[in-house]
């Protein structure tokens, strides 16, 4: 037989084969998505929402489709870089903070701004509308499977906060520009540092305290590490929140068959936003019992006269941001009044 012949057979067996996969249900590929994230697995985020969404996706593919994890930045690479490694094709799905890096994505940075957020779940709720709305261009690099945001920060530090003047030469760690522009509004010195670097800069005394909810606080140690815990009165009892990406490469979503596809939109977006919302409202408690199991531990209640004063000092915040977006053409006061707009017709949704 001629090698030409040997050839053609082959290459006739191999398209035989390959339709007989396609006709064969029983016989359908699986295919793994390498997850890759900035936080540990022992970490709220991990062992609520990712790991569950992961185990989620392969029960509801009958095992076609698995979620590998990858957790604290195992492939490599720093948190910032997540944005990169998802569009890249490094990895198939990040989750992580454009806030990381700054600038990357400010149009998702209203829900970031002092005192626009008021809950997980109408946050989360209202980004969905938001992201329809405004992000085709942001995310357009990306199959995006949730943009959602944690229940807000508060002060967690070393000495009591009480009132704005107790911030005074106090350096606080914040997770974006907007957190660190507000903190410097407010009398402190804004930090910005990742979350793993946290417990170190504590230690040797680099930062007096972060701006963080309580579902993380365990995982970056300041239960033990700081011993004050001050939230606001009133109706907004947080400063701020960050803004999470649950993205996947536009690639590894495009090649998965329809039927794959179809598990992946079913666990995105608007179908899962109540409960990634509600989910992180629920898990401040145990965060919150955390910190409380520490003898040492002191929580405070800002009086609404002093969340007065911080409203009124954060002013300058918004129109920073509003000259900083304007460079690239970004009408900054229209982004920040959908985003409060969104959020009011979601308050109350629970």
């Amino acid at each position: 037989m001629s090698r030409n012949i040997v050839k053609s057979a082959a290459v006739v067996g191999a398209a035989i084969a390959a339709l007989s996969l396609s006709a064969a249900p029983g016989m359908a590929q699986e295919v793994t998505l390498r997850m890759h994230t900035f936080i540990p697995p022992v970490a709220n985020p991990g062992k609520t929402f990712l790991a569950p969404w992961a185990a989620k996706i392969e029960k509801d593919s009958g095992g076609r489709l698995k979620i590998q994890p990858f957790w604290a930045m195992q492939l490599g690479g720093k948190a910032p870089q997540l944005l990169d490694q998802a569009r890249d094709g490094v990895v198939d799905i990040v989750w992580t903070l454009p806030g990381f890096s700054a600038g990357r994505m400010p149009e998702v940075e209203p829900f970031e701004l002092p005192f626009v957020h008021k809950d997980a779940l109408s946050t989360t709720l209202a980004l969905q509308d938001f992201q329809a709305k405004n992000l085709g261009k942001a995310l357009g690099a990306y199959h995006p499977l949730l943009l959602h945001s944690h229940q807000g920060f508060l002060f967690q530090t070393k000495e009591p906060v009480q009132k704005m003047e107790d911030l005074k030469g106090m350096k606080l760690r914040a997770a974006s520009r907007g957190g660190v522009w507000l903190l410097e509004a407010l009398g402190a010195t804004g930090v910005g540092l990742p979350l793993p670097a946290i417990p170190a800069a504590l230690s040797k005394g680099v930062i007096d305290g972060v701006t963080l909810p309580f579902e993380i606080a365990p995982a970056v140690k300041t239960p033990d590490l700081v011993s004050h815990f001050s939230s606001l009165a009133g109706a907004q009892p947080r400063l701020g929140t960050n803004v999470f990406t649950f993205l996947m490469n536009k690639a590894s979503y495009d090649k998965l068959p329809p039927d794959l596809q179809k598990v992946i939109d079913d666990n995105s977006g608007t179908n899962i936003a109540r409960q990634a919302g509600q989910n992180w409202i629920d898990v401040e408690t145990p965060g919150r019992n955390a910190v409380a199991a520490k003898p040492k531990n002191k929580f405070y209640e800002i009086p609404e006269a002093e969340v007065a004063k911080m409203k009124a000092a954060a002013q300058p915040v918004f129109d920073r941001w509003y000259g900083e977006v304007g460079k690239s053409g970004i009408d900054g006061p229209a982004l920040v009044k959908d985003a409060r707009d969104m959020i009011a017709k979601y308050s109350g949704a629970s």
